[in-house]
C-alpha cells in the first residue's frame, strides 16, 4: 500500500481567500506545523452528552512539569521534563519517557475545562460543554383555541 502525501502552500492560498482566516489558521496548525509524534498516549472518554475526560499517560512528570492552557477552541497540554542528560545515572534500560511533549486538542464550541488531576502518572482533564441559555433549544407551548 502506498501513501500519497500532498503539500499545501497555505500562505499563497491565504492571499486569494479573504475572510477565511480562521480556517487557514486551523489548516496551518494541523498540517504544516504538526508536531504530533504519538507521545504521550491518551484516551478521550465521553462521560455523557455534555461531559468528557481526556487522560494522558505522563509517567515521570510532576505537577510542576505540566502546563495546560485553553485558548478559544484549542486545549494544549505541555510537559517540560527537568531531567538532564548530565545526570550520573547508569541506566541498564530506560523505558520511561522523560522528553518534552506538546499535545493539542481542538474543542467544540462552548466546551470548558472543569478540572485537571494528576494521579499515578495519569493526567486527567475533565471537560464540560456549557451552552449559553440564549442558544439552548426552547420548548414552545402550543395553545388551543
Amino acid at each position: 500500500m502506498t501513501r500519497l502525501t500532498t503539500a499545501f502552500d497555505i500562505p499563497s492560498m491565504r492571499k486569494a481567500m479573504i475572510g477565511f482566516d480562521h480556517m487557514f489558521d486551523e489548516m496551518e496548525r494541523r498540517y504544516v506545523n504538526s508536531v504530533s509524534n504519538g507521545y504521550p498516549p491518551y484516551n478521550i472518554v465521553k462521560v455523557n452528552d455534555d461531559k468528557y475526560t481526556i487522560s494522558l499517560a505522563v509517567a515521570g512528570f510532576g505537577m510542576e512539569d505540566l502546563e495546560i492552557t485553553k485558548d478559544r477552541n484549542l486545549l494544549v497540554v505541555e510537559g517540560k521534563s527537568k531531567v538532564t542528560e548530565e545526570e550520573s545515572v547508569n541506566y541498564v534500560y530506560k523505558g520511561i519517557g522523560s522528553r518534552n511533549f506538546r499535545r493539542e486538542f481542538t474543542l467544540a464550541d462552548y466546551v470548558e475545562v472543569e478540572s485537571a488531576n494528576l494521579e499515578l502518572g495519569i493526567l486527567t482533564v475533565s471537560l464540560k460543554r456549557v451552552v449559553p441559555e440564549e442558544l439552548q433549544p426552547k420548548r414552545i407551548k402550543v395553545n388551543g383555541v
